[in-house]
């Protein structure tokens, strides 16, 4: 890992080394993999998972054991009136049952007589239960399900999420690449240029060519120029833009140096890099999509919120009942000659607000459902658009790179018919315009070519 790190200080650390250093290559996947590991975003999403993790850890705690003491005294002109003391431990179990060991000891000169039990205290062992609302599903044990789901949910999210800046940043380091090779096409071209500017000037002086022929040599000399600047300040605000995605360890940003430079050869690799060697549209399972599978997450959630609605249309019928002994050392003194018993039961008439509830989980599920379906469709018809688009992007690749390869032909036809006296200079500088236009249009189709191959990665959301 320390190696690893110093790769990373001595490729972008503009600290360490002039700018006369040996130009170095980054390929695509050097560069997405900086960006998966130290990316703050890509942090962040991780964070996400923790943030499941921590709600899951909140919704066990309802079911932790809990101690509970209750203490009351009450002394006025040296009178004891009261002294109370209850002590409580509670177990909460998964359906609506709870066990509970009780002690009391309660003494005053004015102590209402039902709280009255022997000297050294009253001890209770018992439960209570639920027998209708909260039994089968309550408050307790849906947020428990539902913050599993959430953490199920979460990392479907962050995949998701990882996946878009990935995306993102390939889209970024094509323009990149697109920029460069704009940039290397206008630098030789300009060289062309100026190597023909300085052989009309020699046979201008030695009065082989017209004056006129040296102004339109210059003037092909400063449109290259031109050209030239303007693919170079391209690039680096594409450098610029690259930039942002790099980062190091200590969540430093780095700007990329001029001696880095991307892969002119990415077109070779991009399937390895992005996963997408070999994808066949009809063996993609579109239902083991993160999206879907979050989406599904979520409806196994509102699922059981809509069951803990109709469970709130129940009465509310709570029984409890508890063995009392004051010698708690000998078990056989709990039975059921001693005990304490209750039942409390409740019902609301109209059970407005229940129904309310109830029916807005049920469309709430309904409004889930659309959007699952919605979902299936346009996954399967962006993943079929995009699909066409590739093999569309290779048939206008190949056409593309035999006009170049044309009117490259051409150039050096036009040029030796030049030199031999049979061709003006107006015809060369034609042709040239023309391959640069071709070539630039070439670059940019396999921008857009690769921009495809980055949307196939993006919508089958297949992490590095």
């Amino acid at each position: 890992m320390r190696n690893y790190f110093y790769l990373i200080v001595f490729l972008f650390s503009g600290t360490l080394f002039a700018q006369n250093s040996i130009d170095s290559i980054m390929t695509l996947n050097e560069y997405l993999g900086y960006v998966k590991t130290y990316h703050p975003i890509v942090k962040q999403a991780n964070l996400i998972i923790n943030e499941s993790e921590a709600k899951l850890l909140k919704a066990r705690g309802a079911f932790d054991p809990k101690l509970e003491v209750d203490y009351d005294r009450k002394k006025f002109k040296n009178t004891e009136y009261y002294d109370k003391l209850n002590a409580t431990f509670k177990i909460p179990t998964w359906y609506g049952i709870e066990f509970k060991a009780n002690f009391e000891e309660n003494t005053g000169e004015f102590l209402n007589p039902e709280f009255s039990v022997p000297t050294d205290g009253l001890y209770s062992a018992g439960v209570s239960i639920s027998l209708a609302r909260g039994f089968l599903i309550n408050e307790r044990m849906a947020m428990l399900k539902q913050a599993k789901l959430f953490t199920q949910q979460a990392k479907a999210d962050q995949q998701l999420l990882v996946n878009e800046i990935l995306y993102e940043a390939s889209l970024t380091y094509f323009n990149w690449l697109k920029a460069y090779r704009n940039k290397q096409v206008y630098s030789s071209f300009l060289s062309n240029a100026n190597i023909r500017f300085e052989g009309i000037k020699k046979s201008y002086r030695e009065g082989e060519k017209a004056a006129i022929d040296t102004l339109e040599a210059r003037l092909t000399l400063n449109t290259r120029k031109l050209g030239l600047e303007k693919a170079r300040i391209k690039y680096v605000k594409t450098s610029l833009e690259l930039s942002n995605f790099l980062w190091l360890n200590d969540n430093t940003p780095v700007e990329i140096k001029e001696t880095i430079h991307p892969d002119v050869e990415t077109v070779t690799s991009i399937d390895d890099v992005l996963k997408v060697t070999g994808f066949d549209s009809e063996s993609f399972d579109v239902e083991a999509h993160p999206k879907l599978r979050s989406l599904d997450f979520k409806y196994e959630s509102l699922q059981l919120n809509k069951r803990l609605k109709q469970n709130m249309l129940l009465p509310q019928i709570d029984l409890q009942y508890n063995f009392l002994s004051q010698t708690p050392d000998n078990i056989g003194t709990f039975n059921s000659a001693n005990y304490k018993s209750g039942v409390n039961i409740s019902f609301p008439l109209f059970l407005r607000k229940e129904r309310g509830d109830l029916r807005l989980a049920k469309l709430k599920l309904q409004d889930l459902e659309f959007e699952i379906s919605t979902t299936r469709v346009t996954l399967k018809n962006k993943i079929d658009a995009v699909t066409q688009e590739i093999e569309s992007y290779n048939l206008q690749n190949q056409l593309t790179e035999e006009l170049v390869a044309d009117y490259e032909v051409m150039l050096q036809a036009e040029e030796r018919k030049f030199f031999l006296g049979e061709s003006s200079l107006f015809l060369v500088n034609s042709r040239e315009a023309k391959l640069i236009e071709n070539t630039i249009k070439a670059i940019d189709l396999e921008n857009k070519y690769f921009k495809t191959k980055a949307s196939l990665f993006n919508i089958m959301a297949n992490l590095l």
